[in-house]
């Protein structure tokens, strides 16, 4: 009789590492493959159309609405923050993108998530980046915009409409690239 718990426990166990081994290689390999995390769509938020409007306080204290680029620049939204290993990965593709295309119309607005404006000013001046950073400190805009996991990036064109969606960091961000590159032109 202790000879059946055992199998049973033994055959489980397997079950199990099997059902990891196969949704890890889904999220890691397969979801790569199938271009990242782009969706077209965000809780509320869709591509094709505008993207909400807000307004919060960057580092300076200094009110920053979504509608002052409007006409005016694309602006890529970065919801992260200072405790997120993915979104410290991220950083310094979006440091590039400034510096390529911040002279060309293009403005990261990084919206901290619920840190302490100390904090995330510590962080940013430590590693030097110039993108601008904004707090969401209630994470009323990240609700708006129907963020669940950080880091997530909006791409919202001249006219406000949003273009481009992804959940998730992707070293391999060429499509963003290549849109930035188009629509800074337009």
């Amino acid at each position: 009789m202790m000879r059946l718990p055992k199998i049973v426990s033994v055959f489980a166990w397997i079950l199990f590492v099997a059902a990891s081994v196969a949704i890890h290689y889904e999220v890691k390999i397969g979801m790569e493959r199938a271009g990242g995390h782009s969706v077209s769509h965000l809780g509320s938020i869709k591509v094709g159309q505008p993207a909400p409007e807000f307004s919060l306080n960057d580092l300076s204290d200094q009110p920053v609405t979504l509608s002052a680029f409007r006409g005016k620049k694309v602006v890529l939204m970065d919801f992260w923050a200072t405790w997120c290993g993915p979104c410290k990965m991220a950083m310094p593709d979006l440091e590039d993108l400034n510096e390529k295309y911040g002279s060309r119309g293009l403005e990261i607005l990084s919206l901290d998530q619920g840190e302490p404006a100390e904090q995330v000013r510590n962080f940013i001046e430590r590693k030097k980046y110039t993108v601008h950073v904004l707090l969401d400190s209630e994470g009323t805009v990240g609700n708006k915009y129907g963020v669940k996991g950080i880091p997530t990036l909006v791409l919202a064109d001249k006219q406000g409409v949003v273009r481009w969606l992804r959940v998730g960091y992707s070293p391999n961000e060429d499509d963003l690239r290549q849109l930035v590159e188009r629509l800074t032109k337009e």
